[in-house]
């Protein structure tokens, strides 16, 4: 039978097939009377709201000052960064964003908040509970953790802009198994990506150290709760279906989800709609478990603003400055911890110019990895939703100002134009951190800048571990030590 989901693509691209009978996602929950906790209002799931206009200017110039904004911008930010999903060039973003306008930012004590572990607000260097006395607020949390909405609110406030973004699971899964292989127990002992996805069972084990990285990571990151066939000890007791795609229901017409919540934290986290009992036949578990999709997709809905799309990373880089408010130079920035010979932009999904290989490669990821496909499937969705309420042909008029500006600042700051073998970068300020089999790509910058023109081209060329640094030392200075009182007094 063919797919119940239709993946909206852009005009021109090829489909995964044809389903008159499915609706999408968005049309489910336009019919569906569900009422979540969006952080601390319930409104009807979801209505897309009126993006407002987008200030463009002309091509790259460093500004003499900041235009005059046609809506306050958003400051109040919170980006769920998730694993292997462009997600570190979207840092550097906020990172150089919240660093030029003094915006403080919601630290780790290291690089992660506790990961693989749900986020903890303690873990928040500089925090205080409530009533522990005052403190500044915190404008943007953005680093590595596992999502845990009630603890997010104890730091930030209800009404930040929460952002994430999603990368197809077949792509994810080729740049994962190159950056986790050394982590990943079941990645260490696959000889390849290509034989682990013939028989991922053979090495995969829920549970085992750095396995998360190995099956639905981006699920896991949006610290979503698993279905029970899923945490059994011995995995999932269910074979593999159809290697192709995930076969995805919806929700009858009707059903109230709200009608399998027990219990109370379901307002900060999804309540699963599965029985932990045994299912009773393959027909129950399908209809079950995408019930539980579902439900756990409604939820995201109702608690994130926007999730970008990595295949489509510009697009959604306007969609995102359009949201906030902000000027098209402040999303204009260079791609970071990309390795050599990776790809992160341009669309794979109607699987067009792959071989036949590959072809069977991207339909074993996609199908181990179900619950990430589900979820990419749907963001896809509501990524083109709004683009074409954005307007395509705005949209590729603003996609085109912005490459252009990538380029023109690419020229005017770096050695080459372009990123380097890490080998070339003897700068520790800009050399990326080396992880997994391959090479991490940097940038090395022109001789010759201007002061101002140098202090802008560091931000856009400092990797994210040194930034969280930089941030770091600037919210919280190192105390001098006062020299002690003597008897008396000191030489000059």
């Amino acid at each position: 039978m063919p797919p119940l989901f239709l993946l909206p693509i852009p005009p021109g691209a090829v489909t995964l097939g044809d389903s008159e009978e499915a609706p999408c996602p968005r049309s489910l929950l336009h019919k569906m009377p569900i009422h979540l906790l969006v952080r601390d209002r319930t409104l009807p799931l979801p209505s897309l709201p009126r993006l407002p206009g987008l200030q463009l200017r002309q091509p790259w110039a460093p500004s003499p000052g900041p235009a005059v904004p046609s809506c306050p911008p958003r400051q109040r930010l919170v980006f769920l960064k998730t694993h292997k999903s462009g997600s570190s060039s979207v840092l550097s973003l906020l990172h150089r964003y919240g660093d030029r306008h003094g915006l403080r930012f919601a630290l780790p004590a290291r690089y992660q908040f506790g990961y693989p572990r749900l986020f903890q607000a303690s873990r928040v260097k500089g925090y205080r509970p409530q009533g522990g006395g005052t403190q500044p607020p915190f404008h943007i949390l953005c680093h590595h953790m596992r999502f845990n909405l009630k603890e997010v609110l104890q730091v930030m406030p209800s009404d930040s802009f929460f952002f994430s973004i999603v990368r197809d699971p077949a792509a994810l899964a080729r740049s994962a198994f190159s950056y986790y292989k050394s982590t990943s127990s079941a990645f260490r002992k696959a000889p390849s990506l290509a034989a682990f996805l013939a028989n991922p069972r053979a090495f995969y084990r829920p549970g085992a150290r750095g396995d998360h990285y190995a099956r639905n990571l981006l699920w896991f990151d949006f610290g979503l709760p698993f279905p029970p066939q899923m945490r059994t000890k011995r995995g999932n007791p269910q074979p593999l279906r159809d290697p192709n795609l995930p076969q995805l229901r919806v929700l009858p017409s009707g059903a109230d989800p709200r009608a399998h919540t027990q219990d109370p934290n379901a307002l900060f986290r999804p309540a699963p709609t599965i029985a932990d009992s045994q299912m009773s036949s393959p027909a129950s578990l399908d209809l079950e478990s995408s019930s539980f999709i579902q439900w756990n997709l409604a939820w995201l809905d109702s608690v994130f603003d926007l999730v970008l799309v990595a295949e489509y990373f510009d697009e959604s880089l306007v969609l995102l400055a359009d949201a906030l408010c902000w000027g098209l130079d402040d999303v204009v920035g260079f791609m970071h911890n990309a390795q050599a010979g990776g790809k992160l932009g341009g669309s794979t999904v109607g699987n067009g110019g792959l071989t036949a290989e590959d072809r069977q490669l991207t339909a074993r990821a996609r199908a181990w990895n179900n619950l990430d496909w589900a979820l990419y499937v749907h963001f896809n969705h509501s990524l083109w939703a709004r683009i074409k309420q954005y307007g395509q042909n705005r949209l590729q008029s603003a996609v085109a100002e912005l490459r252009a500006r990538r380029e023109a600042l690419a020229k005017h700051c770096l050695v080459g134009g372009e990123a380097l073998d890490p080998k070339y970068i003897t700068d520790r300020r800009f050399r990326p951190f080396q992880f997994g089999s391959g090479k991490v790509l940097g940038y090395v910058l022109r001789s010759g800048l201007s002061l101002q023109d140098q202090v802008e081209c560091e931000r856009l060329a400092t990797p994210e571990l040194q930034y969280k640094d930089k941030l770091d030392a600037k919210q919280f200075p190192p105390t001098v030590s006062l020299p002690l009182k003597t008897s008396r007094p000191l030489s000059p």
